[in-house]
């Protein structure tokens, strides 16, 4: 059985569907109707722009899921999954490919998520930091044990666990962890606590735009980062959606739960392999491959 699965946020890269634009009418359609809905022109940014261009949140977000449902799309006959997810941002690249929300409501909602997470990030100073080689509850432990706010935002694969949360709370748990036996315990540069309480004000605006946009039965179950569970009902893939935003990316779980389900091929759409990477830590022996038109 085949998962199809879709990256997050640092995937980017500058030259990104480039050539999808130059070899295909459907691609070149998508990304000229993308670059009308957020009002300016993305695909500059994506073709040509610099890596200063697509860090910005508001340019990140849209780019990654770009490149990833217009690839799906292109794949025509070819995308023909079984199950499918999304890394945090992922799940709305998965859901439009999956066919349970139009790309255009899904680029809006994109968008909209972006625009928040930017807003929440300047309301409070904070960040995420990546920590290897220790377990996970270890992890849990040592998050529950600081005063701030710091919570476990990704878990990515074993040992590797990402994050959330004030900065000072981040600066505290990176020391207790080294102290706790972390191979790695590094402050990454993004530009706010993703997935964690911090992200309140950014749920609460998500939340109206997304109850407020059609969703559709899926054409396959889809794996959700909130509870790593597969969902086919349009309610509660809004609901899962919504909490995704201060809840945490069970990603190992989800992996687990895919292979559990059937899934011997994983097809990564869009730009890099970091999920492909991911997977093969959580099952060394499972196929991976890279989504090509």
């Amino acid at each position: 059985m085949k998962a199809y699965v879709f990256p997050g946020q640092g995937a980017q890269f500058v030259g990104m569907g480039k050539d999808l634009y130059e070899r295909s009418a459907l691609a070149k359609e998508m990304f000229e109707k993308a670059n009308l809905i957020l009002g300016f022109s993305i695909t500059d940014l994506m073709f040509a722009g610099t890596d200063a261009d697509l860090k910005q949140t508001k340019v990140t977000q849209p780019a990654i899921f770009l490149h990833s449902t217009v690839l799906a799309a292109v794949l025509g006959e070819n995308f023909k999954p079984d199950m499918v997810a999304g890394h945090s941002l992922g799940e709305f690249s998965a859901l439009v490919a999956n066919r349970a929300l139009s790309f255009e409501d899904g680029l809006v909602l994109v968008s909209k998520r972006a625009m928040a997470m930017q807003k929440a990030c300047e309301k409070t100073p904070s960040s995420m930091a990546a920590i290897l080689g220790i377990d996970d509850k270890i992890v849990e432990e040592v998050c529950n044990s600081i005063e701030e706010v710091v919570v476990p935002a990704n878990y990515n694969s074993p040992g590797q666990i990402v994050i959330s949360g004030s900065n000072e709370g981040i600066d505290k748990a990176i020391e207790a962890l080294k102290t706790k036996g972390a191979k790695r315990a590094l402050k990454l540069p993004v530009g706010g606590a993703f997935h964690s309480p911090l992200m309140e004000p950014a749920r609460a605006e998500l939340e109206e735009a997304i109850r407020n946009t059609r969703f559709s039965e899926p054409l396959c179950p889809v794996y959700q980062n909130v509870n790593a569970s597969p969902s086919s009902d349009p309610n509660t893939i809004k609901a899962n959606l919504v909490a995704q935003l201060t809840s945490p990316v069970n990603w190992t779980q989800s992996v687990i739960n895919m292979i559990a389900a059937g899934a011997d091929k994983f097809i990564e759409v869009g730009p890099g392999s970091v999920l492909q990477g991911l997977i093969k830590k959580v099952n060394k022996d499972i196929q991976t491959e890279s989504a090509v038109f």
